[in-house]
């Protein structure tokens, strides 16, 4: 009969945290979490305003074990800002059109100061922000690259 080996070895699945400002910006947030799940990655969604929800959204970033941010945003857009400034993780931007052509939340995003980043994808384009994120993560995880290769036919299946 064979024998049961079982391993002390710990699997680590990376993270990435999707912020959206309120309910109304759902559907890209569902679509940067099914690009991500189909990546295999754990994914803490939530909803959390950088303007209602102040302390909320602080505590959130201080405590996440997430490894990236995606946080998705109309208007003025400030929910990837303040991420960006409570911590040192990547965080991704993605401003959607709420309000004219949403060239307001992309410029919002696009000019943090200096020291503060925030990678910023195309308009609505929440499936980018999701690619960047796993781009991110597979400098870390070779697992990933080997997906990423994969999808854009880079490398034969």
């Amino acid at each position: 009969m064979p024998r049961a080996v079982y391993s002390t070895e710990v699997i680590s699945v990376p993270k990435v945290a999707v912020v959206i400002g309120s309910k109304s910006d759902s559907s890209a947030g569902e679509e940067a979490v099914g690009v991500l799940k189909e990546f295999g990655l754990d994914v803490d969604y939530r909803t959390i305003s950088a303007h209602r929800s102040p302390d909320e959204l602080d505590s959130f970033v201080k405590s996440t074990d997430a490894e990236v941010f995606i946080a998705v945003a109309g208007l003025s857009a400030a929910l990837p800002g303040v991420i960006a400034s409570k911590t040192t993780k990547p965080v991704i931007g993605v401003p959607l059109s709420v309000k004219l052509g949403g060239l307001d939340a992309l410029l919002s995003m696009v000019q943090m100061p200096p020291g503060v980043p925030v990678a910023t994808v195309g308009i609505d384009n929440a499936k980018n922000g999701a690619i960047l994120a796993v781009e991110v993560l597979a400098l870390k995880y070779p697992e990933l690259r080997e997906k990423l290769m994969e999808r854009r036919g880079l490398k034969r299946a």
